[in-house]
């Protein structure tokens, strides 16, 4: 096979490897952040029967711009978050990943920048390069938050076209509060190359998992604030990838500029028409997932682990001297974590009792085989 480096692909893309995470079959996989719950039955013949209903309609293409979705979208943010937002301030896409391409799309490419604050959620910076959009990784302090005053001044420095945050931060499992993201929106628009001021996007794609209230009612008043969300995670619907925005319409036109024709199938859409309608249900296993990730932290703590608090449905935990050999160690031990190269530490996803249960076990005993 013809080495990839071979191919005349741009010179941004050589030597970068794709987004991915190890899928082995190993009793307990806790590595990707998935809700280990499954599709309640009731839900899976809702779902049966709205697809049967668009399967017949299929010879026609699918609602181009979602309307009935992003309205059941708007309606969902606005009970949740006590924020009101109409259909026009919602987009929805395949995946919040798509939105983030939408997003650098319309906003980014070739001369601009994007800036987020790693160690994030990295496709950030992958879909940034994807999109020609040049990547500044601004900085973190050790306990993984958003130093306020460093970051504005990383603003002021690069004058990014983008900056993204993420809260709570994958992989850290770190919140972000309001008054920092005010901060760095102010500083984004008085030092934005242009007259008309940088995006700033908020990745709530783990908001229903936090201690926090959402970061949503910000964009009141902020035309080039937008916050991103997902239906993989709280609604348990990964298989579906379905993720939206909320923002000022404009936002919404912008990147209709460049979204593909079509681009939510007729099949996609009912399903997730489904999936909203049984939000209160759904949002019942994000209580249970909660309790857990706060035992998973209570416990590991307790057993020595150094452990950073999570907002998010997964936790980061450490300190190894070599976190790889820890990674190896405990998928020995039929447990599958996430090793996100942040130095000297793991991620593991918040499973049902009986998986953490496991997580714990093989912990403990990868800790003891390590200190002999």
């Amino acid at each position: 096979m013809t080495p990839i480096d071979d191919l005349p692909i741009r010179d941004e893309l050589r030597g970068k490897t794709p987004y991915g995470a190890p899928q082995l079959d190993v009793p307990v996989r806790l590595n990707t952040n998935e809700n280990p719950y499954p599709v309640p039955e009731d839900l899976v013949r809702r779902i049966t029967e709205r697809v049967s209903d668009a399967a017949r309609g299929m010879n026609r293409y699918p609602d181009r711009d979602a309307v009935v979705l992003r309205t059941q979208l708007a309606h969902y943010l606005s009970r949740t978050t006590g924020h009101q937002v109409g259909p026009t301030q919602v987009w929805a896409a395949n995946g919040s990943n798509e939105v983030l391409q939408q997003l650098l799309q319309a906003f980014g490419g070739p001369g601009r920048t994007a800036l987020g604050f790693d160690p994030s959620y990295s496709m950030h910076a992958l879909i940034s390069r994807g999109t020609g959009t040049g990547w500044i990784s601004g900085p973190r302090t050790e306990e993984f938050n958003i130093d306020r005053a460093a970051a504005v001044a990383a603003i002021a420095e690069h004058r990014p076209d983008v900056v993204f945050i993420c809260s709570p931060n994958n992989p850290t499992g770190t919140a972000v509060d309001e008054e920092t993201v005010l901060a760095l929106y102010e500083a984004a628009q008085a030092a934005a190359p242009g007259r008309h001021g940088a995006l700033v996007v908020v990745d709530e794609a783990y908001a229903e998992f936090s201690h926090r209230p959402s970061l949503l009612p910000l964009i009141e008043g902020r035309p080039t604030l937008v916050v991103t969300r997902t239906m993989s995670k709280a609604f348990g619907a990964a298989g579906l990838r379905l993720g939206y925005l909320a923002a000022d319409a404009a936002v919404v036109d912008a990147v209709q500029l460049v979204r593909l024709p079509y681009h939510l199938s007729a099949i996609t859409q009912a399903t997730a028409h489904a999936a909203l309608e049984f939000a209160d249900t759904l949002l019942g296993y994000v209580a249970e997932l909660k309790a857990e990730r706060d035992r998973l932290v209570t416990e590991l703590t307790d057993i020595g682990c150094e452990v950073t608090e999570s907002d998010a449905n997964f936790v980061q935990f450490g300190r190894f001297d070599d976190a790889q050999d820890a990674w190896r160690r405990l998928l020995e031990h039929g447990v599958l974590v996430r090793d996100n190269g942040v130095p000297g530490r793991l991620r593991v996803t918040t499973g049902t009792r009986a998986e953490n249960d496991a997580f714990l076990d093989a912990v403990r005993a990868v800790r003891k085989e390590i200190s002999q």
